[in-house]
């Protein structure tokens, strides 16, 4: 009876002990699946805090917050690439001139180098010219390496926050005592390679070792007699330059660049254009826009160029959109190469202009048999992904944007999966040299020894409730008082603002020089470089200095400033974006 007993038990134990097996492992399993599953869909969708890979808002956003200032909403400046590229590191050099592309920085510990070689080659200056103190006419010989090396002693003394690169052998200046040199030089906040022309006059003379030393040095740009360097051919072009030099119309004391060359690609020949392979973005819903629209939208079509190894066919003209205009209207004709570095863009880039791709794409169907016109590839809508295009063989992939707005924008291209291995190329894109050297003018007569302070007003100073306090805050006794206890007095004081009115920040005269954009008309008027280069791009017609370049010219400057002064949060606790928004 018991083993009876004992049996049953056994029996009705085990199947309960296996359901309850079975049960765990299958709920095991399930969560297994499921977590995988979940995996999965984070795999696929989960996209890293990556600049490239951020959505349009976001990146909008991240690349209009300049460097903890107050530009983002009333001036819409995009970040380009020297911004967004590590800093060039300075590395030793020589003090010999040497190429312009691989020349590193001048540091005093070469300059010793070069002072002992000198030493050694070259016969010791006379006693009886340092006992006098001064040269006697034809006496001083500027070409010696021994003024060179002085120059840039002294530069390196006088600029701390500069670069100096590629001296140039110095010359003679206007009386005999006087010597004029010049050199590229980089700020050395700046992010990007490229680099800037000064000359200046030095007077030369002798210290107590009777060694050359400067005894007074020029202002910015005032050696004439070394202006003019080494040039490359090139330097100007237009909308039809096809890359041959154009003779610029600019006045003879100009201190024109002669190292810009922005001028327009060729394909060659018809050959060259059959061989190539072409990405055409016909014009879309982002004509007229911001201009931080337009550069994510344009960068979205050259970074698909890229991946595809195409030629971007990219269209010069440009439309500035009403934001940045006082008719508040749209202005069309507006070029490319007034605001970014078209010749940058073309080194590490493969583009070509939109007018000279269709005249050669008219041309060969015209010359050809039907059957051996151009292979098009037309694509009517952004939903045709670049990993679809990756293997077509057409000469020419023809995007169209036809469709209505927002679907006829460009970026939607990199949107969703494509925005997995399309990067955006950001390093091909830099500020117009031209705009810059604007800016480096501006700080250079500074002596690039200045503070800086940005003041909004404008609507924001208008708008009591989303800035309650901005106005009040920013009246010019306010300001007094604030910049006190941040700036020391008589400083040279950089104020970039949008307030119109230019006598509103004359009580900031009595303890500061201060310096406006307007105090700089001339460096875009109509006796300028800026004025006559862009001029000729624009085939012989003036071109504005616009909103857009005038807040960039502004922004720049602002950057320099050794102290930078912000409106919010230095001038007033009103938060950036308006209301509860800190």
């Amino acid at each position: 009876m018991k083993d009876s007993s004992s049996s049953s038990s056994s029996t009705i134990t085990e199947p309960i002990g296996q359901n309850l097996i079975k049960l765990i492992s299958n709920l095991c399993f399930s969560f297994f699946v499921f977590s995988v599953l979940i995996f999965t869909v984070i795999a696929i969708t989960y996209q890293p805090p990556d600049p490239w890979l951020q959505s349009a808002p976001a990146l909008t956003q991240l690349f209009t917050r300049p460097q903890n200032a107050t530009f983002q909403i009333d001036t819409s400046v995009i970040k380009t690439g020297e911004d967004l590229s590590p800093s060039p590191q300075d590395s030793p050099l020589p003090a010999t001139p040497i190429s312009l592309a691989a020349a590193p920085a001048v540091t005093e510990a070469l300059i010793d180098k070069s002072e002992e070689k000198i030493a050694n080659s070259t016969p010791p200056i006379p006693s009886a010219a340092c006992a006098a103190g001064d040269f006697a006419p034809g006496t001083l010989n500027c070409s010696d390496p021994r003024v060179l090396i002085a120059v840039q002693r002294f530069n390196l003394r006088a600029f701390r926050s500069i670069a100096f690169f590629d001296y140039q052998t110095p010359v003679n200046g206007s009386s005999p005592s006087e010597c004029d040199v010049a050199w590229r030089f980089r700020n050395k906040r700046e992010k990007s390679w490229r680099k800037y022309r000064d000359f200046r006059r030095f007077k030369i003379g002798f210290n107590n070792d009777c060694r050359y030393e400067v005894v007074h040095a020029g202002g910015w740009h005032s050696g004439a007699n070394a202006r003019h360097g080494p040039a490359r051919a090139a330097a100007g072009g237009n909308g039809k330059g096809k890359g041959k030099t154009v003779p610029p119309r600019i006045s003879s004391n100009s201190n024109r660049d002669d190292e810009i060359n922005d001028t327009i690609p060729t394909l060659g020949s018809e050959i060259n254009f059959r061989n190539g392979k072409y990405l055409y973005y016909s014009r879309g819903g982002d004509y007229c826009k911001g201009m931080n629209h337009y550069m994510w939208s344009f960068l979205c079509g050259l970074g698909e160029a890229m991946y595809l190894n195409r030629t971007f066919v990219m269209d010069l003209s440009m439309c500035l959109s009403a934001t940045y205009n006082p008719s508040n209207k749209d202005e069309e004709g507006k070029d490319f190469r007034y605001y970014f570095d078209f010749e940058h863009l073309k080194e590490v880039a493969s583009i070509v202009e939109e007018g000279e791709f269709l005249r050669d794409w008219k041309k060969w169907d015209r010359t050809h048999l039907k059957k051996r016109k151009v292979p098009v590839r037309k694509v009517v809508t952004h939903k045709v992904t670049p990993l679809q295009l990756k293997k077509d063989k057409s000469t020419i992939i023809w995007r169209q944007f036809d469709a209505p707005e927002p679907e006829n924008y460009w970026y939607r291209v990199c949107e969703g999966q494509a925005a997995k291995y399309i990067q955006r190329p950001w390093h091909a894109l830099w500020k117009s040299k031209r705009l810059m050297n604007i800016v480096t003018e501006i700080s250079g007569r500074m002596d690039w020894d200045f503070d800086a302070v940005h003041v909004v007003r404008g609507e924001k100073a208008q708008n009591k409730e989303l800035w309650p306090h901005l106005d009040s805050d920013t009246l010019p006794d306010a300001l007094v008082e604030k910049l006190k206890g941040m700036v020391k007095p008589r400083r040279n004081l950089y104020i970039a603002t949008n307030e119109p009115y230019y006598n509103y920040f004359d009580k900031l005269r009595a303890n500061y020089k201060v310096h406006l954009l307007d105090d700089y008309k001339e460096l875009w008027g109509n006796t300028s470089e800026w004025y006559n280069e862009t001029s000729l791009l624009n085939n012989g017609r003036p071109v504005e200095f616009d909103g857009y370049m005038r807040v960039a010219v502004d922004t720049e400057v602002f950057y320099r400033g050794k102290t930078r002064v912000e409106t919010f949060y230095n001038l007033t606790q009103d938060c950036k974006d308006g209301v509860n928004t800190c």
